[in-house]
């Protein structure tokens, strides 16, 4: 079999990422013979490497997708600067993909751009929704800035300066304050809903 011919069945997937052991099963071929031709179809710009044994195909590719690839074999979602951006409520183009998740805190740099997975504990992993195109799971304006103030306080320092931020019309302050009560630290619940409160005041021009 050609590379070209592998590629028109890897294409007929319809799937814009894939694993190397999906292409063994499509090919019938041992994972190694697999890997081998993923790696030449790489070799010449024809896919894209993602992670180990993670690849993707140039056209149609929603870079958003790529996070959960990324976090396997735990969830996650795009949150933070980056669903801002995604709702309309922050003005810049996030320079890295902002992903929250039951993996561990790290950073991914890739072809595809550099992706910033930070961990959150089962309590609080939750309030996304699937974009338009129903594969990739996304924060709602309420859960991304409950979570740009949850992250705030961390070593990182990452989310310490909020951006200016423009709130959607049907914007729900009562369920993203209701959000907070699921922070199991005190200290940390007070920290977000405090700060989403000041946001709220500043959006009704001071008025509580």
């Amino acid at each position: 079999m050609t590379l070209v011919e592998a590629l028109g069945k890897i294409e007929a997937l319809g799937q814009s990422l894939f694993e190397t052991k999906d292409v063994a099963a499509l090919l019938g071929v041992e994972n190694s013979n697999a890997n081998k031709i993923v790696s030449r179809l790489a070799q010449g710009g024809l896919i894209i490497p993602v992670r180990r044994g993670t690849w993707a195909l140039r056209t149609h590719l929603n870079k958003f997708a790529v996070a959960e690839h990324l976090t396997s074999p735990y969830p996650g979602y795009v949150s933070l600067q980056s669903a801002l951006y995604h709702h309309g409520m922050i003005s810049q183009i996030p320079a890295v993909i902002y992903v929250v998740s039951l993996a561990r805190t790290r950073r991914y740099k890739t072809p595809l751009g550099t992706f910033s997975i930070h961990h959150v504990g089962p309590d609080f992993f939750f309030g996304y929704e699937l974009d338009e195109t129903g594969c990739v799971k996304i924060a709602s304006p309420e859960k991304a800035l409950a979570d740009m103030f949850y992250f705030s306080p961390t070593k990182t320092r990452l989310f310490v300066k909020l951006p200016e931020i423009e709130l959607p019309r049907r914007f729900d302050w009562s369920k993203t304050l209701m959000m907070t009560q699921h922070i199991k630290s005190p200290a940390r619940r007070r920290f977000v809903r405090e700060g989403l409160i000041s946001i709220r005041k500043a959006a009704r021009g001071g008025r509580s």
